[in-house]
Formats: structure tokens, sequence, C-alpha cells
């Protein structure tokens, strides 16, 4: 019989972290632990279940892990490949939407705007996924602060400082910081911090967690005495004709040994991926004993499959 993992989500979709209750990120995590240490015992999980994946961003990480994770809990995937063709041109998101919840139980959507996952999620009753927007980043937020939870056993009270630019990586692992009591610091070329609006939201939800929230344009100030460092590329899918002069803006935000080593001697590394080696951080960390980036990858799979389960399984 195949087993359940501890609690529910009580939300339809997860399209952004702060829609998240305080014990939200918990559930998540702890029905990850479960799928993670026996994938037998969910191997039937979501048995019979569909989910389309929506694509309008190439994609390595969160294609393969959501198709392989279906897999995984006896479900099956649909792949809609809309890089050529964008959301909305062909066919509105609403009737989109009304068509898919009629076919499977489930969308992930990987799309540049976040309304359009949002008027996706407005006209469908199935459980609706961002697999990343130009605003949030959740499930990849969700999967490295699980990866450091594996690693610390306790998050809370703990520094991670993101060094580069506040994109939507940035915003989501502000909240879910936020929401576990982690501290965070975010560090920025001046005109690149995060959005004003998200670094509010965090704001409200360290209130509650004691999390404390900095953002600021000093690198050297920023790293020093970091528990975990972490980076992302200086121009994000779309931002292609911005390379060359972000390249210039950021060159003083580069993770090298030197940032390294004014974090602590023990300090993790961390990336999303893909990564550009020698521009937003060096060969020698990254291949790094301290980096952590592949077992963030892996831990993509297993964390989604338990938001798949949570979002798409048997409520009763």
């Amino acid at each position: 019989m195949t087993k359940k993992p501890f609690g529910t989500l009580p939300q339809k979709d997860l399209l952004t972290v702060a829609q998240l209750g305080p014990g939200d990120v918990e559930t998540i995590f702890g029905a990850t632990t479960a799928i993670k240490s026996d994938r037998a015992a969910y191997s039937e999980a979501l048995r019979g279940k569909r989910l389309a994946m929506i694509f309008e961003k190439d994609s390595l990480r969160t294609r393969f892990t959501f198709d392989v994770g279906m897999q995984d809990l006896g479900g099956s995937a649909v792949f809609m490949d809309h890089r050529d063709v964008r959301l909305g041109s062909r066919e509105s998101l609403k009737d989109m939407a009304r068509n898919l919840e009629r076919w499977v139980d489930g969308i992930v959507a990987r799309v540049f705007k976040q309304r359009a996952l949002e008027e996706i999620a407005a006209n469908c009753n199935i459980p609706v996924i961002n697999g990343l927007s130009d605003h949030v980043h959740p499930c990849q937020a969700l999967s490295d602060f699980f990866t450091l939870t594996e690693r610390w056993g306790n998050v809370k009270g703990r520094r991670l400082v993101y060094v580069g630019d506040g994109n939507n990586t940035c915003h989501s692992l502000l909240h879910v910081a936020a929401r576990l009591g982690a501290h965070i610091t975010v560090c920025s070329p001046e005109g690149y911090e995060p959005n004003a609006r998200v670094v509010s939201e965090a704001m409200l939800m360290a209130r509650e967690s004691g999390s404390d929230i900095q953002i600021t344009n000093d690198p050297e100030l920023a790293v020093k005495g970091a528990d975990a460092v972490y980076t992302d590329v200086w121009a994000s899918m779309g931002q292609e004709d911005e390379i060359e002069e972000r390249s210039s803006i950021f060159n003083d935000y580069r993770v090298d040994e030197e940032m390294m080593a004014l974090a602590k001697p023990d300090a993790l590394f961390m990336h999303c991926l893909p990564a550009h080696r020698g521009q937003e951080v060096t060969a020698g960390v990254i291949d790094g004993p301290n980096s952590i980036v592949y077992d963030i990858a892996e831990n993509r799979l297993h964390v989604q499959k338990a938001i798949l389960v949570l979002l798409m399984g048997d409520k009763r």
C-alpha cells in the first residue's frame, strides 16, 4: 500500500512561495524526505494522473525532473513546447486552461510572464505549478533550502548570502528564507536589487519567523561570515541583449576564491544552474569541495515530487 506524506497543502496552486502559510514549507520538506527515502513506497502515489508541461523557455532540470517525477509516482506527463509560439497568441489562456482541465490533473508552466501563470490558474480547477516565471522560481528555492536543511539539520539562524542580480530565483530565496527563519543578505549592483514588493513580502514574513533580511551593494561586507554563498547568471533568459553591459556592471560581484575566503571556512557554495564558469563564478569555486550545486539539482526531483503529490494526490 502506498504511503502518504505527512500533512497537506490547502492551496490549489503553487505560483509563489509567498502564498504558502508558515507551516507549508515544512510540510513540503517532510513529504520530500519521505519520498526521497523510500521511492518504491510512492511508486503509485499518482497512478493514472496526467501532468501538462507548458514551456515557453528552454529547460534541463525543470523539464526532466517533472517528467521523471511523474513517472516515478506512477503518472505521466505531456510536454507542450511554446518556445516558438508564445502563450496566448494562437488561443487565449482562458480557453487553453479550460481545455486542459478536462484532459489532465495538473499543469506545470515555465513562462516569461507571471501574469500568464496567474491567468491559467484563475481559469481552471486543477493545480498549477510555477516552473519558473520572470517574477519568481519557487521550486528552485524550495530545493535550495531543502538541501541546506539536509546539510545543517535546521536553517534557522543561518545566513545565506546571495550575490548577483535580484532576479526571480533571488525573489524566491527571500520568500523561503523568511518563512523558515533563515537570515539572508542580497548583494546586487545599484539598480539591480530585488523587487521592492518582494522584499516587503519577505520582511512581513520575517516578523513571524525571526529571519533577518539585508539588502546591500557591498560584496565584501555581505559575504563576511556567511554560512552559504549563492549566485546566479548575470543575464537571465530574455536578457541576452544585455550580456555585454551586465558583464561590466557585475564584474566585482563574481564569486571567486577570494570572495569565498571572506565567508566561514566551511561555507557552502550554491548555484541554480546553468552556470557560466569565469563569469558569475570561477571554476575553482563551483567545482570545489564546498559546492553543493549537484545536490541541489538532484533535490529538484524529490522536492517537486512532493509538491506533485501534495497538490495532485488523494486529499482524503
